[in-house]
């Protein structure tokens, strides 16, 4: 797997991790980001033992985008207290099934993880290991795609949890184009394809030199060419 490397210098290396590839190491023999990057590393300066790379964040495996690896230790603090405080920035391009309420807004709600099923939904806030999620979205452009009326929609992450954009968006009726998990029509379809869901842009903090770095990749995917804003 070629891997397109954005940025890397000692501490950091930011790449874009393709659809259909883990954002760690996985536990089958398939490829997934940590082992290309560890491979990617040793290429440019083979050294005795295995290199360290730091997981900061994760995108689900149907989900592609920039994230950012720590190659340190020092640099994983940073960048994980960075996460923590909400000083890390991240924003998302989705197709919706349908069209939201409003043209921007956000939604907050309480997510809760279903780790034997692998899958998360909204709950009270009193419910037992439910979390605060919040995200910002705005409404770019509406079209249909065959039958169906779709909403290209930009989204400002403000917490991390599982699934969280998916859950969210189908919780509050407009599902993303593709989601098999959450998406009730296209559970019940036969027809192939990809969550329309893309980390476009991530911004940080630089662990050493404390200078904000911000990285976009244009979103790519069947839903996303036929909006076309992005070419």
């Amino acid at each position: 797997m070629d891997l397109n490397i954005l940025y890397e210098d000692e501490e950091i290396l930011v790449v874009e991790k393709p659809v259909g590839i883990e954002s760690q190491t996985a536990r089958s023999f398939e490829p997934d980001m940590v082992s290309e990057v560890k491979k990617h590393i040793n290429t440019l300066s083979p050294k005795q033992g295995e290199p360290y790379v730091g997981v900061i964040h994760r995108l689900d495996k149907p989900v592609g985008g920039v994230m950012v690896y720590a190659k340190t230790k020092g640099a994983a603090e940073s960048l994980s207290s960075q996460v923590s405080r909400h000083q890390m920035e991240k924003i998302y391009y989705a197709v919706v099934c349908g069209k939201p309420v409003e043209n921007f807004g956000a939604y907050v709600d309480y997510l809760w993880k279903d780790g034997k099923n692998n899958c998360s939904r909204i709950v009270d806030k009193g419910i037992k290991g439910a979390k605060l999620a919040e995200l910002h979205y705005q409404v770019v452009e509406n079209k249909n795609i065959g039958n169906e009326g779709c909403s290209l929609t930009k989204i400002t992450l403000k917490t991390g949890r599982h699934h969280q954009i998916r859950v969210q968006m189908a919780g509050h009726g407009t599902p993303l184009w593709g989601d098999r998990k959450y998406n009730p029509k296209v559970q019940k379809s036969t027809a192939s394809g990809n969550v329309a869901l893309f980390a476009y842009s991530l911004s940080f903090f630089h662990p050493v030199t404390k200078k904000r770095l911000n990285f976009t990749v244009s979103p790519k995917g069947e839903a996303f060419d036929m909006f076309g804003i992005f070419y």
